[in-house]
């Protein structure tokens, strides 16, 4: 007897999605079981990754690499589901029905740390697994040309660019040496640490820069996130949700738009979308290892220390990203920037010895 086992699968990402997918497909193993008998034993539950749509490609090749090594492991479940979501679903418990390991395009705050650790997520192990950078990219063929810098992103993207409503229509209303085209830009979504990193790395070093705004943290936070820490939300600046791809077809068929996302995804798409150069520097994986691009960052892994040696499969797969990340690598083939040798030995380390993530460390 041939038996067939499927999993329905909700068409959203939502953190009970993530919760309960493990439990999914527990549940389908035991169905194939009671329909087929005791022919067919139910295999291992497979390692549950939620987070950043940046790390995804990375996190999946490494799966792939893991799986090729060791036939009997289960493939990695891995969502798409941005850093914010993923970090909350995972900051939830402890448990075969939560997530393993969160990816995350930007650091995990204290705030969220404290979340975790209140849930009893108490033992969370920090692994930066490389470097990124916020690309801004047009198509390749007749896509609008923009020297970009910081200051012109904030004041064409923020939504109260230094306390002001937000007027500009178009780049040439931003800076006059750009051309007379609307101002559409389609990028990430509020769960995105894509587009914490671009608030954090681009918009807000441009706003604290006047005094006025940089006083508003203290005395009007209120009024500092409006001006300092939020974008636009006319048409001007569309979301995308957590799909990278999808912006890279957005802009590869409109000329006139610019996408914003994470330089692996230029690097996949480079046949159809060129990146815009910012403060006069071209995003590439030199510009973005020695800090010269402007909107470069680094990409986190967080893993639970309780699950490992618990999930299957778990240390294989944590020591594979540590064969992984290196320059030449699989990972770098497809827009991962390596770290220094030096960060990649921590990080290696942080790995073998199970470091745990502590308050200190955030200070």
């Amino acid at each position: 007897m041939i038996c067939f086992q499927s999993v329905i699968r909700p068409s959203t990402t939502t953190p009970a999605r993530a919760m309960f997918s493990r439990t999914l497909l527990a549940g389908a193993a035991c169905l194939a079981i009671t329909a087929c008998g005791d022919e067919v034993e139910a295999g291992p539950e497979p390692i549950s990754i939620v987070g950043s749509s940046t790390v995804y490609p990375f996190a999946q090749k490494v799966g792939e690499a893991v799986i090729a090594a060791d036939g009997g492991m289960v493939a990695p479940m891995i969502e798409s589901t941005g850093s914010t979501e993923g970090i909350d679903v995972f900051c939830q418990g402890e448990g075969p029905t939560t997530p393993d390991i969160v990816n995350a395009s930007r650091r995990m705050t204290f705030a969220e740390f404290n979340r975790c650790q209140n849930a009893g997520v108490t033992d969370i192990v920090e692994v930066k697994v490389g470097r990124d950078g916020i690309v801004f990219a047009s198509a390749k063929e007749k896509g609008i040309d923009l020297a970009l810098t910081p200051g012109i992103v904030y004041r064409a993207l923020a939504a109260n660019p230094f306390g002001e409503k937000q007027s500009n229509t178009s780049w040439s209303d931003v800076d006059g040496d750009l051309p007379s085209e609307p101002i559409l830009v389609y990028g990430p979504s509020a769960s995105s640490g894509t587009r914490d990193a671009l608030l954090d790395v681009v918009i807000k070093p441009v706003c604290t820069a006047n005094s006025e705004m940089a006083a508003l943290e203290e005395t009007d936070p209120t009024a500092f996130e409006r001006n300092c820490h939020a974008l636009r939300s006319d048409a001007a600046y569309v979301e995308q949700g957590e799909k990278d791809d999808l912006i890279v077809g957005k802009i590869a068929n409109n000329p006139r738009a610019v996408g914003i996302f994470g330089y692996s995804y230029l690097e996949q798409n480079a046949d159809a979308i060129k990146g815009l150069p910012m403060g006069g520097v071209m995003p590439s994986a030199a510009t973005i290892a020695d800090g010269s691009y402007p909107a470069s960052r680094p990409l986190y892994m967080y893993v639970k220390k309780a699950h490992i040696g618990v999930t299957p499969g778990l240390e294989q797969y944590l020591a594979q990203w540590a064969k992984s990340w290196g320059a030449g690598s699989d990972l770098t083939a497809i827009g991962l920037v390596p770290a220094t040798d030096e960060q990649q030995a921590k990080s290696a380390d942080a790995i073998a010895n199970q470091t745990v993530l502590t308050a200190a460390d955030f200070e």
